[in-house]
């Protein structure tokens, strides 16, 4: 019996693309969110710094509208892959995971809910790491 790679075994039910890019924007409002203002860069082109002249209203207000354009069922898969980030479930239970997640989403608002997640962005990426995939490969 031949086995497949591990990219092959779950369908995670959205883009890597699309994952990456709630990440970059989840981490750019944590990353908002807990700078000091008072404290100096060390280099004008650091993240922190570029953060510091990104306005964080317009990147809630886009990320909000990029969750909201996505079809249920990837709204469903960021969802759980939140939840197995955070270690709720494993990538086994991730069919079970997936129903919940349709079950909480349905009528709901998913930006909503996904942005009340402490971490968000870092949820995230761990919940695509626990099936072997990385959205750092990902080219943005």
């Amino acid at each position: 019996m031949a086995t497949e790679d591990d990219d092959d075994d779950v369908d995670l039910g959205i883009s890597l693309e699309a994952v990456a890019t709630v990440v970059d924007n989840a981490r750019a409002l944590q990353g908002k969110e807990e700078a000091d203002p008072e404290t100096p860069d060390e280099d004008q082109d650091s993240e922190a710094a570029l953060l510091e002249e990104a306005d964080d209203e317009g990147t809630e207000a886009t990320l909000r509208a990029f969750i909201g354009e996505l079809n249920e069922d990837e709204q469903v898969s960021l969802i759980a892959l939140a939840w197995v980030g955070r270690g709720d479930y494993g990538p086994e239970e991730w069919d079970e995971a997936r129903a919940l997640a349709a079950e909480r989403n349905d009528g709901r608002d998913a930006a909503e809910y996904l942005l009340s997640m402490d971490m968000l962005g870092d949820l995230l990426a761990e919940g695509v790491a626990a099936f072997g995939l990385s959205i750092e490969d990902v080219e943005r």
